[in-house]
């Protein structure tokens, strides 16, 4: 079949397609729509624009353009709102004018990734989520149409475990720290299910020639604390057991809400309130439909040693750190050279080079705006370039004390020795630096 998978870059979106392309499928990814027509790399990809794209007559041109598709699948989402991508428009509109598209344009069964709710949601619908609430509109739309027109398959899934996936690399990356804390008690009931069960899953319902529309609580085969769930992280990863404590509830939706304003999207208040609510559901079903258990928490990494896992997820929060820890050291070394420390201690240190006077308030002066320079550059370009450049300028620094003021190896507080751990951590850094930055849409 010919299928088009809107979302196809996203951790879902990547899985499914590999599955489908592996079962003999025709495979189109839509794309967010790039800013330069020339980032689309693949001659099967398509550009869309879910917060733009919201009139069916958008969808139904793209579609006659690709021919006859006969499947779409939804993967598109986001879990943080911003001034320009809404719940409203990405979980709501968009889909909404795909699925009225496609079943003018003769596409046979649509896939939506719907989202697993509270077990509360049905007797009180006022406590859904922007989120969840744009999620089951989109829903709502694709199963009116539905009855005499195209079939479809709603999968609403738990957290969805996998090596490379945003929610996994956060657990892992949060119980590879020392101590941890949980909101609450982390008595929260979770019920994860395997990335592998979720594409499995699409790929019966599309093999069955009469397939039935049908809406699945896609989840693992055992409900579990969210604290037992870190729990398992931890243990996949070979280490001991975490401390972990409790942070009261309302410090955690202030830190939620305070989340939002930073380059993340995992921590969102609605996040918050859906763990809240409980994320389960009865796994029978699933089960059926996909002729065997999910997989439990003992297969989420099989064949991937715990070492690898560790290494991994302590990479996750070290290398920011080291960069924060790094860019710090310039900052408050500009800021000492710039004035907290007495100007004429600075310009002493500069006698044994020959220089005084202008010349050497000049070489303070841009010296101390190349240290802030790096701080800014460590924080907001890190480049394998910018890792060598400090390696080189520390390197030359300590090359000049040597000629000029060797007695400051011997200086009892080691001033010159402390570049020794610098040097290695940005041998580190450089190490990791991949400079490339990819597309999660």
């Amino acid at each position: 079949m010919k299928i088009l998978i809107c979302g196809a870059r996203g951790f879902l979106g990547r899985h499914i397609s590999h599955v489908l392309q592996d079962a003999g499928h025709e495979v189109w990814h839509g794309v967010r729509q790039p800013k330069l027509p020339e980032r689309l790399t693949d001659p099967e990809e398509i550009a869309i624009n879910y917060a733009q794209d919201t009139e069916p007559a958008i969808w139904e041109k793209r579609l006659r353009s690709l021919g006859q598709i006969d499947v779409i699948i939804n993967a598109v989402g986001i879990l943080n709102e911003t001034p320009e991508l809404s719940f409203d428009a990405i979980h709501r509109d968009a889909p909404a004018a795909l699925f009225y598209a496609a079943d003018r344009c003769g596409v046979k069964a649509v896939v939506q990734i719907s989202a697993l709710g509270g077990t509360n949601e049905a007797e009180h619908p006022e406590t859904m989520t922007g989120y969840m609430r744009s999620k089951r509109a989109a829903d709502k739309v694709l199963m009116d149409i539905g009855p005499g027109g195209l079939s479809y398959l709603i999968l609403r899934p738990s957290l969805v475990v996998g090596i490379d996936g945003g929610s996994s690399q956060l657990f892992r990356g949060m119980t590879s720290l020392p101590v941890l804390g949980l909101p609450g008690r982390g008595e929260q009931q979770v019920q994860p299910v395997h990335v592998d069960d979720l594409c499995a899953a699409i790929a019966l319902w599309l093999a069955d020639e009469n397939r039935h529309s049908m809406v699945l609580n896609a989840v693992g085969p055992q409900a579990m604390s969210y604290r037992g769930m870190l729990e398992i992280y931890r243990s996949a990863m070979g280490m001991p057991a975490q401390y972990m404590f409790s942070i009261p509830m309302p410090v955690m939706r202030f830190a939620a809400s305070a989340a939002t304003l930073l380059p993340q999207n995992l921590l969102t208040p609605d996040s918050l309130r859906m763990l809240e609510q409980d994320n389960v559901a009865d796994a029978t079903s699933f089960a059926t439909h996909l002729g065997r258990p999910a997989k439990s928490h003992k297969d989420w990494f099989t064949g991937i040693p715990d070492h690898m896992l560790a290494s991994s997820a302590i990479a996750g929060w070290s290398l920011p750190l080291f960069r924060y820890a790094l860019a710090l050291v310039w900052f408050v070394t500009a800021a000492v050279s710039f004035g907290l420390y007495p100007i004429s201690g600075s310009l002493a240190l500069l006698q044994p080079l020959g220089l005084s006077g202008a010349p050497a308030m000049f070489m303070l002066m841009a010296a101390s705006t190349l240290d802030l320079c790096l701080g800014l550059a460590t924080l907001l370009w890190p480049r394998r370039i910018l890792w060598l450049m400090q390696i080189a300028l520390i390197v030359g620094y300590s090359g000049i004390i040597a000629i000029y003021s060797p007695e400051y190896y011997l200086h009892p507080f080691g001033p010159v020795l402390k570049n020794l751990p610098i040097l290695a951590l940005l041998a580190y850094l450089f190490a990791h630096q991949t400079d490339t930055r990819k597309d999660t849409k």
